[in-house]
Protein backbone atom coordinates (compact mmCIF):
# COMPACT_ATOMS: atom_id res chain seq x y z
CA UNK A 1 0.00 0.00 0.00
CA UNK A 2 1.16 3.42 -0.83
CA UNK A 3 2.52 5.73 2.23
CA UNK A 4 -0.54 8.41 3.33
CA UNK A 5 0.09 11.88 2.58
CA UNK A 6 1.32 13.05 5.93
CA UNK A 7 4.18 10.24 5.77
CA UNK A 8 5.54 11.64 2.44
CA UNK A 9 7.58 14.75 4.06
CA UNK A 10 9.30 16.75 1.96
CA UNK A 11 12.63 16.69 4.74
CA UNK A 12 12.70 12.67 4.38
CA UNK A 13 13.72 12.83 1.17
CA UNK A 14 16.29 16.61 1.41
CA UNK A 15 20.02 15.39 -0.11
CA UNK A 16 22.11 18.49 0.81
CA UNK A 17 24.03 19.66 -1.38
CA UNK A 18 26.95 22.01 -1.06
CA UNK A 19 26.53 24.61 -2.97
CA UNK A 20 24.14 26.15 -6.01
CA UNK A 21 27.48 25.39 -8.32
CA UNK A 22 26.75 21.41 -8.03
CA UNK A 23 23.32 22.31 -9.80
CA UNK A 24 24.60 24.32 -12.52
CA UNK A 25 27.75 21.73 -12.77
CA UNK A 26 24.26 19.34 -13.63
CA UNK A 27 22.19 21.11 -15.82
CA UNK A 28 25.32 21.66 -17.79
CA UNK A 29 25.02 18.31 -18.88
CA UNK A 30 21.76 18.21 -19.33
CA UNK A 31 20.35 19.14 -22.78
CA UNK A 32 18.44 22.12 -21.00
CA UNK A 33 21.57 23.25 -19.80
CA UNK A 34 23.56 22.97 -23.14
CA UNK A 35 20.84 25.01 -24.39
CA UNK A 36 21.71 27.93 -21.97
CA UNK A 37 24.55 28.05 -22.81
CA UNK A 38 24.21 27.99 -26.68
CA UNK A 39 22.42 31.64 -27.76
CA UNK A 40 21.08 29.77 -30.93
CA UNK A 41 18.24 28.84 -28.93
CA UNK A 42 17.14 32.20 -29.19
CA UNK A 43 16.57 31.92 -32.85
CA UNK A 44 13.55 29.68 -31.79
CA UNK A 45 14.88 26.65 -32.22
CA UNK A 46 13.07 24.03 -29.94
CA UNK A 47 14.41 20.21 -31.15
CA UNK A 48 16.74 20.01 -28.15
CA UNK A 49 14.04 21.35 -25.66
CA UNK A 50 13.98 17.96 -23.76
CA UNK A 51 13.64 17.22 -20.00
CA UNK A 52 15.11 19.16 -17.01
CA UNK A 53 16.11 17.04 -13.86
CA UNK A 54 13.77 14.48 -13.43
CA UNK A 55 13.05 16.00 -9.98
CA UNK A 56 13.94 18.43 -7.69
CA UNK A 57 12.53 20.27 -4.46
CA UNK A 58 13.91 23.74 -3.04
CA UNK A 59 13.90 24.16 0.33
CA UNK A 60 12.20 27.32 1.04
CA UNK A 61 13.13 27.28 5.19
CA UNK A 62 16.76 27.65 4.82
CA UNK A 63 18.05 31.37 3.58
CA UNK A 64 21.92 30.05 3.57
CA UNK A 65 23.82 29.23 0.60
CA UNK A 66 22.69 25.19 0.75
CA UNK A 67 20.65 24.06 -1.37
CA UNK A 68 18.22 21.22 -0.91
CA UNK A 69 17.40 19.05 -3.64
CA UNK A 70 15.05 15.64 -4.09
CA UNK A 71 16.23 13.27 -6.94
CA UNK A 72 14.43 10.30 -8.27
CA UNK A 73 12.26 10.79 -5.02
CA UNK A 74 9.51 8.30 -6.44
CA UNK A 75 11.97 5.85 -7.30
CA UNK A 76 13.70 5.37 -3.93
CA UNK A 77 10.67 5.52 -2.35
CA UNK A 78 11.38 2.90 0.29
CA UNK A 79 8.21 2.03 3.38
CA UNK A 80 8.40 0.54 6.60
CA UNK A 81 6.62 -2.62 6.17
CA UNK A 82 7.58 -6.51 4.61
CA UNK A 83 4.49 -6.49 2.29
CA UNK A 84 5.54 -7.40 -1.34
CA UNK A 85 3.25 -4.42 -2.35
CA UNK A 86 5.78 -2.14 -0.42
CA UNK A 87 7.06 -0.54 -3.32
CA UNK A 88 3.70 0.65 -4.79
CA UNK A 89 2.83 3.82 -4.96
CA UNK A 90 -0.76 2.88 -5.73
CA UNK A 91 -3.02 0.15 -4.74
CA UNK A 92 -5.01 -1.21 -7.29
CA UNK A 93 -8.27 0.91 -6.82
CA UNK A 94 -6.39 3.83 -7.12
CA UNK A 95 -4.41 2.72 -10.32
CA UNK A 96 -7.90 1.74 -11.93
CA UNK A 97 -9.25 5.62 -10.74
CA UNK A 98 -6.17 7.38 -12.01
CA UNK A 99 -6.72 5.60 -15.56
CA UNK A 100 -10.22 6.49 -15.82
CA UNK A 101 -10.42 9.79 -15.18
CA UNK A 102 -6.73 10.29 -17.32
CA UNK A 103 -8.87 8.25 -20.20
CA UNK A 104 -12.06 10.56 -19.74
CA UNK A 105 -10.06 13.36 -20.20
CA UNK A 106 -8.29 12.17 -23.71
CA UNK A 107 -11.58 10.58 -25.23
CA UNK A 108 -13.19 13.58 -24.55
CA UNK A 109 -11.08 15.74 -25.78
CA UNK A 110 -11.05 14.05 -28.98
CA UNK A 111 -14.60 14.17 -29.50
CA UNK A 112 -14.38 17.57 -28.63
CA UNK A 113 -11.90 18.14 -31.75
CA UNK A 114 -14.51 16.06 -33.67
CA UNK A 115 -17.49 18.36 -32.44
CA UNK A 116 -15.12 21.33 -33.39
CA UNK A 117 -14.63 20.83 -37.01
CA UNK A 118 -18.52 19.72 -37.65
CA UNK A 119 -19.78 22.95 -36.61
CA UNK A 120 -21.21 21.86 -33.11
CA UNK A 121 -18.96 24.54 -31.45
CA UNK A 122 -17.58 27.86 -31.59
CA UNK A 123 -15.12 30.28 -30.60
CA UNK A 124 -11.28 29.05 -29.36
CA UNK A 125 -11.04 25.80 -28.09
CA UNK A 126 -8.18 24.80 -26.60
CA UNK A 127 -7.41 20.90 -26.13
CA UNK A 128 -5.67 19.14 -22.75
CA UNK A 129 -4.15 16.26 -24.92
CA UNK A 130 -1.47 15.21 -23.43
CA UNK A 131 -1.30 16.97 -19.87
CA UNK A 132 -4.12 14.31 -18.07
CA UNK A 133 -0.95 13.25 -15.60
CA UNK A 134 -1.20 17.08 -14.16
CA UNK A 135 -5.18 17.06 -13.85
CA UNK A 136 -5.65 13.68 -12.78
CA UNK A 137 -2.23 13.62 -10.06
CA UNK A 138 -3.80 16.56 -8.11
CA UNK A 139 -7.32 17.38 -8.53
CA UNK A 140 -8.52 13.52 -7.43
CA UNK A 141 -7.11 13.99 -4.30
CA UNK A 142 -9.25 16.65 -3.16
CA UNK A 143 -12.70 16.75 -1.59
CA UNK A 144 -15.72 17.98 -2.87
CA UNK A 145 -15.21 21.29 -0.98
CA UNK A 146 -11.99 22.12 -2.28
CA UNK A 147 -11.65 24.52 -4.88
CA UNK A 148 -10.11 24.62 -8.51
CA UNK A 149 -9.26 27.49 -10.22
CA UNK A 150 -8.36 27.16 -14.21
CA UNK A 151 -7.36 28.66 -17.49
CA UNK A 152 -9.14 28.50 -21.02
CA UNK A 153 -8.05 25.04 -21.06
CA UNK A 154 -10.17 24.00 -18.75
CA UNK A 155 -12.39 20.74 -19.42
CA UNK A 156 -10.55 17.96 -18.31
CA UNK A 157 -9.62 20.20 -14.97
CA UNK A 158 -13.44 20.24 -14.77
CA UNK A 159 -13.84 16.30 -15.26
CA UNK A 160 -11.33 15.52 -12.90
CA UNK A 161 -13.25 17.71 -10.41
CA UNK A 162 -16.46 15.40 -10.76
CA UNK A 163 -18.55 17.98 -13.38
CA UNK A 164 -20.23 15.66 -15.56
CA UNK A 165 -19.18 15.16 -18.85
CA UNK A 166 -22.68 15.73 -20.18
CA UNK A 167 -22.80 19.39 -18.53
CA UNK A 168 -18.94 19.95 -20.28
CA UNK A 169 -20.13 19.19 -23.33
CA UNK A 170 -23.49 20.90 -23.60
CA UNK A 171 -21.36 24.00 -22.11
CA UNK A 172 -19.42 23.44 -25.16
CA UNK A 173 -22.35 23.16 -27.56
CA UNK A 174 -23.41 26.67 -25.74
CA UNK A 175 -26.76 24.34 -24.52
CA UNK A 176 -28.75 25.87 -21.63
CA UNK A 177 -28.21 21.89 -19.62
CA UNK A 178 -24.32 23.23 -19.64
CA UNK A 179 -22.73 24.04 -16.26
CA UNK A 180 -22.82 27.25 -16.75
CA UNK A 181 -26.16 27.12 -18.78
CA UNK A 182 -24.70 27.87 -22.38
CA UNK A 183 -23.07 31.38 -21.30
CA UNK A 184 -19.19 30.47 -20.72
CA UNK A 185 -18.47 28.04 -23.52
CA UNK A 186 -14.50 26.16 -24.08
CA UNK A 187 -12.63 28.77 -21.79
CA UNK A 188 -14.94 29.50 -18.71
CA UNK A 189 -16.45 26.23 -17.33
CA UNK A 190 -17.91 26.88 -13.88
CA UNK A 191 -19.41 24.83 -11.20
CA UNK A 192 -20.54 26.24 -7.89
CA UNK A 193 -22.07 22.87 -6.63
CA UNK A 194 -18.32 21.12 -7.57
CA UNK A 195 -16.33 24.00 -6.44
CA UNK A 196 -14.88 24.53 -10.33
CA UNK A 197 -14.21 28.72 -9.52
CA UNK A 198 -14.02 29.06 -13.55
CA UNK A 199 -12.06 28.67 -16.40
CA UNK A 200 -9.81 32.32 -17.66
CA UNK A 201 -9.20 33.32 -20.87
CA UNK A 202 -6.88 35.97 -19.85
CA UNK A 203 -3.69 34.66 -18.69
CA UNK A 204 -3.19 35.25 -14.81
CA UNK A 205 -6.68 36.18 -14.37
CA UNK A 206 -7.28 32.91 -12.03
CA UNK A 207 -4.45 33.33 -9.42
CA UNK A 208 -6.17 36.29 -7.77
CA UNK A 209 -9.34 34.10 -7.22
CA UNK A 210 -7.77 31.19 -6.00
CA UNK A 211 -5.93 33.50 -3.92
CA UNK A 212 -9.29 34.45 -2.62
CA UNK A 213 -10.57 31.01 -2.18
CA UNK A 214 -7.60 30.02 0.10
CA UNK A 215 -8.02 33.20 1.95
CA UNK A 216 -11.82 32.68 2.24
CA UNK A 217 -10.47 29.19 3.72
CA UNK A 218 -8.21 30.63 6.33
CA UNK A 219 -10.35 33.30 7.29
CA UNK A 220 -13.14 30.76 8.16
CA UNK A 221 -10.82 28.28 9.67
CA UNK A 222 -9.07 31.01 12.32
CA UNK A 223 -11.82 34.13 11.97
CA UNK A 224 -14.97 32.35 12.03
CA UNK A 225 -13.68 29.10 14.21
CA UNK A 226 -14.55 26.54 12.07
CA UNK A 227 -12.50 24.41 12.93
CA UNK A 228 -13.14 21.73 10.47
CA UNK A 229 -12.66 23.97 7.52
CA UNK A 230 -9.47 22.66 5.92
CA UNK A 231 -9.98 23.23 2.36
CA UNK A 232 -7.29 23.98 -0.22
CA UNK A 233 -7.41 25.91 -3.23
CA UNK A 234 -5.29 24.67 -6.38
CA UNK A 235 -4.36 27.52 -9.08
CA UNK A 236 -3.35 25.65 -12.49
CA UNK A 237 -1.74 28.07 -15.06
CA UNK A 238 1.06 27.81 -17.97
CA UNK A 239 4.61 28.44 -18.30
CA UNK A 240 3.65 31.56 -19.84
CA UNK A 241 1.77 32.99 -16.87
CA UNK A 242 4.74 32.79 -14.82
CA UNK A 243 6.17 35.87 -16.47
CA UNK A 244 2.74 38.45 -15.54
CA UNK A 245 2.79 40.56 -12.37
CA UNK A 246 -0.39 38.98 -10.75
CA UNK A 247 1.22 35.57 -10.33
CA UNK A 248 4.14 37.14 -8.46
CA UNK A 249 2.11 39.43 -6.36
CA UNK A 250 -0.29 36.01 -5.17
CA UNK A 251 2.87 34.11 -4.45
CA UNK A 252 3.62 36.95 -1.90
CA UNK A 253 0.74 37.39 -0.46
CA UNK A 254 0.23 33.65 -0.31
CA UNK A 255 3.39 33.24 1.72
CA UNK A 256 2.77 36.09 3.60
CA UNK A 257 -0.51 35.17 4.89
CA UNK A 258 0.41 31.32 4.98
CA UNK A 259 -2.33 30.46 2.74
CA UNK A 260 -3.71 26.86 2.03
CA UNK A 261 -2.65 26.73 -1.90
CA UNK A 262 -0.83 24.94 -4.42
CA UNK A 263 -0.24 27.13 -7.38
CA UNK A 264 0.31 24.33 -9.98
CA UNK A 265 2.39 25.29 -13.52
CA UNK A 266 1.57 23.50 -16.67
CA UNK A 267 4.67 24.12 -18.31
CA UNK A 268 3.80 22.50 -21.38
CA UNK A 269 7.03 24.39 -22.82
CA UNK A 270 5.30 26.59 -25.51
CA UNK A 271 2.72 30.09 -24.77
CA UNK A 272 0.84 29.98 -27.87
CA UNK A 273 4.17 30.20 -30.32
CA UNK A 274 6.87 31.29 -28.17
CA UNK A 275 9.07 28.46 -26.79
CA UNK A 276 9.19 29.21 -22.65
CA UNK A 277 13.19 29.35 -23.01
CA UNK A 278 12.74 32.47 -25.59
CA UNK A 279 10.75 34.34 -23.16
CA UNK A 280 11.50 33.32 -19.80
CA UNK A 281 15.23 34.53 -18.13
CA UNK A 282 15.42 31.65 -15.70
CA UNK A 283 13.21 29.04 -17.35
CA UNK A 284 13.48 27.01 -13.78
CA UNK A 285 9.68 28.55 -12.63
CA UNK A 286 10.03 26.34 -9.58
CA UNK A 287 12.95 28.00 -8.32
CA UNK A 288 10.54 30.98 -7.76
CA UNK A 289 8.94 29.93 -5.01
CA UNK A 290 11.62 30.10 -2.60
CA UNK A 291 12.29 33.68 -3.27
CA UNK A 292 8.84 34.13 -1.65
CA UNK A 293 9.52 31.57 1.22
CA UNK A 294 7.67 28.54 0.16
CA UNK A 295 8.72 25.28 -1.08
CA UNK A 296 9.20 25.02 -4.73
CA UNK A 297 9.03 21.78 -6.72
CA UNK A 298 9.74 20.47 -10.17
CA UNK A 299 8.47 16.82 -11.16
CA UNK A 300 7.71 15.13 -14.74
CA UNK A 301 4.41 16.14 -15.43
CA UNK A 302 4.33 12.99 -18.02
CA UNK A 303 4.10 10.65 -15.44
CA UNK A 304 1.07 10.63 -13.27
CA UNK A 305 2.31 8.68 -9.96
CA UNK A 306 5.26 11.38 -9.73
CA UNK A 307 3.07 14.13 -9.57
CA UNK A 308 0.78 12.58 -7.38
CA UNK A 309 3.23 12.19 -4.62
CA UNK A 310 3.93 15.75 -5.37
CA UNK A 311 0.45 16.26 -4.89
CA UNK A 312 -0.37 14.46 -1.71
CA UNK A 313 2.93 16.35 -0.08
CA UNK A 314 1.70 19.88 -1.00
CA UNK A 315 -2.20 19.22 -0.27
CA UNK A 316 -1.22 17.81 3.54
CA UNK A 317 1.09 20.65 3.52
CA UNK A 318 -1.90 23.53 2.77
CA UNK A 319 -4.26 21.25 5.19
CA UNK A 320 -2.44 21.33 8.11
CA UNK A 321 -1.81 25.39 8.02
CA UNK A 322 2.11 25.35 6.60
CA UNK A 323 1.22 27.16 3.64
CA UNK A 324 1.37 27.25 -0.15
CA UNK A 325 3.39 25.12 -2.67
CA UNK A 326 4.73 26.26 -6.34
CA UNK A 327 4.58 22.38 -8.41
CA UNK A 328 6.35 23.35 -11.98
CA UNK A 329 5.17 20.12 -13.93
CA UNK A 330 7.17 20.00 -17.02
CA UNK A 331 4.19 18.31 -19.60
CA UNK A 332 3.46 18.69 -23.41
CA UNK A 333 0.31 18.90 -24.97
CA UNK A 334 -0.20 17.29 -28.09
CA UNK A 335 -1.91 19.45 -29.86
CA UNK A 336 -1.78 22.61 -31.18
CA UNK A 337 -2.60 25.88 -28.92
CA UNK A 338 -5.95 25.52 -30.12
CA UNK A 339 -8.06 24.17 -32.61
CA UNK A 340 -7.07 26.55 -34.83
CA UNK A 341 -4.07 26.81 -34.62
CA UNK A 342 -2.02 24.41 -37.75
CA UNK A 343 0.99 23.97 -34.96
CA UNK A 344 3.96 24.28 -37.57
CA UNK A 345 5.95 26.01 -35.26
CA UNK A 346 6.95 23.25 -33.07
CA UNK A 347 9.91 20.48 -34.35
CA UNK A 348 8.53 17.09 -35.15
CA UNK A 349 11.14 15.37 -33.61
CA UNK A 350 9.88 17.59 -30.39
CA UNK A 351 6.56 16.64 -30.42
CA UNK A 352 7.58 12.34 -31.34
CA UNK A 353 10.13 12.49 -28.18
CA UNK A 354 7.08 13.58 -26.11
CA UNK A 355 4.44 11.67 -27.86
CA UNK A 356 6.45 8.49 -27.24
CA UNK A 357 6.02 9.27 -23.16
CA UNK A 358 2.53 9.50 -23.16
CA UNK A 359 1.07 9.40 -19.60
CA UNK A 360 -1.42 7.59 -20.56
CA UNK A 361 0.51 4.45 -21.57
CA UNK A 362 2.88 4.99 -18.91
CA UNK A 363 0.39 4.37 -15.99
CA UNK A 364 -0.85 1.06 -18.41
CA UNK A 365 2.74 -0.13 -18.25
CA UNK A 366 3.12 0.47 -14.73
CA UNK A 367 -0.24 -1.82 -14.05
CA UNK A 368 0.76 -4.16 -16.19
CA UNK A 369 4.13 -4.86 -14.51
CA UNK A 370 2.92 -4.79 -11.18
CA UNK A 371 -0.48 -7.15 -11.68
CA UNK A 372 -2.59 -4.40 -10.66
CA UNK A 373 -4.53 -4.73 -13.77
CA UNK A 374 -5.59 -6.87 -16.10
CA UNK A 375 -6.20 -6.12 -20.14
CA UNK A 376 -9.76 -6.81 -19.81
CA UNK A 377 -9.90 -4.68 -16.74
CA UNK A 378 -8.65 -1.43 -18.62
CA UNK A 379 -10.42 -2.23 -21.86
CA UNK A 380 -13.79 -2.37 -20.32
CA UNK A 381 -12.98 1.01 -18.59
CA UNK A 382 -12.18 2.49 -22.23
CA UNK A 383 -15.80 1.02 -23.41
CA UNK A 384 -17.19 2.74 -20.49
CA UNK A 385 -15.28 6.03 -21.17
CA UNK A 386 -16.12 5.83 -25.19
CA UNK A 387 -19.87 5.54 -24.13
CA UNK A 388 -19.81 8.05 -21.35
CA UNK A 389 -18.67 11.02 -24.05
CA UNK A 390 -21.35 9.35 -26.72
CA UNK A 391 -23.93 10.03 -24.25
CA UNK A 392 -22.54 13.48 -23.37
CA UNK A 393 -22.61 14.22 -27.25
CA UNK A 394 -26.16 13.08 -27.51
CA UNK A 395 -27.10 15.02 -24.39
CA UNK A 396 -25.63 18.36 -25.47
CA UNK A 397 -26.78 17.76 -29.50
CA UNK A 398 -30.40 17.49 -28.01
CA UNK A 399 -30.35 20.08 -25.51
CA UNK A 400 -31.98 23.28 -26.28
CA UNK A 401 -30.45 26.61 -26.53
CA UNK A 402 -30.89 29.99 -23.98
CA UNK A 403 -33.62 31.70 -25.02
CA UNK A 404 -32.91 35.56 -25.69
CA UNK A 405 -33.73 36.99 -22.43
CA UNK A 406 -30.82 35.30 -20.87
CA UNK A 407 -28.42 37.10 -22.42
CA UNK A 408 -28.45 39.91 -19.58
CA UNK A 409 -28.38 37.53 -17.19
CA UNK A 410 -25.09 37.48 -14.96
CA UNK A 411 -24.26 40.71 -16.39
CA UNK A 412 -25.54 43.27 -14.70
CA UNK A 413 -26.53 43.05 -11.04
CA UNK A 414 -30.18 44.41 -12.05
CA UNK A 415 -31.07 41.80 -14.99
CA UNK A 416 -32.51 44.45 -17.60
CA UNK A 417 -29.07 46.63 -17.32
CA UNK A 418 -30.31 50.22 -16.10
CA UNK A 419 -30.50 50.13 -12.44
CA UNK A 420 -33.98 49.59 -10.18
CA UNK A 421 -35.71 52.99 -9.05
CA UNK A 422 -36.95 53.52 -5.06
CA UNK A 423 -39.90 51.72 -5.83
CA UNK A 424 -38.49 48.78 -7.07
CA UNK A 425 -39.64 48.94 -10.78
CA UNK A 426 -36.86 49.02 -13.16
CA UNK A 427 -35.81 52.76 -14.24
CA UNK A 428 -36.34 51.43 -17.32
CA UNK A 429 -39.85 51.02 -17.29
CA UNK A 430 -40.35 54.90 -16.31
CA UNK A 431 -41.20 56.99 -19.48
CA UNK A 432 -39.26 59.81 -17.88
CA UNK A 433 -36.18 57.16 -18.32
CA UNK A 434 -35.57 58.21 -22.07
CA UNK A 435 -36.49 61.74 -21.59
CA UNK A 436 -33.34 61.86 -19.36
CA UNK A 437 -35.57 63.25 -16.64
CA UNK A 438 -36.16 60.27 -14.19
CA UNK A 439 -34.71 60.64 -10.49
CA UNK A 440 -31.48 59.04 -10.10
Amino acid sequence: MAASASSFTANSFLQPINSTRSIENNNKKTLLGNQLKDSSFFLGSAKKLYMKKPFSFQNSKSRSNGVYAVSEVVKNKKLNTDSPLSNLLITKDEGLELYEDMVLGRAFEDMCAQMYYRGKMFGFVHLYNGQEAVSTGFIKLLKKEDSVVSTYRDHVHALSKGVPARQVMSELFGKTTGCCRGQGGSMHMFSKEHNVLGGFAFIGEGIPVATGAAFTSKYRREVMKEADCDHVTMAFFGDGTCNNGQFFECLNMAALWKLPIIFVVENNLWAIGMSHLRSTSDPEIWKKGPAFGMPGVHVDGMDVLKVREVAKEAVARARRGDGPTLVECETYRFRGHSLADPDELRDPAEKNHYAARDPISALKKYMFENNLASEAELKAIDKKIDELVEEAVEFADESPHPVRSQLLENVFADPKGFGIGPDGRYRCEDPKFTEGTAHV
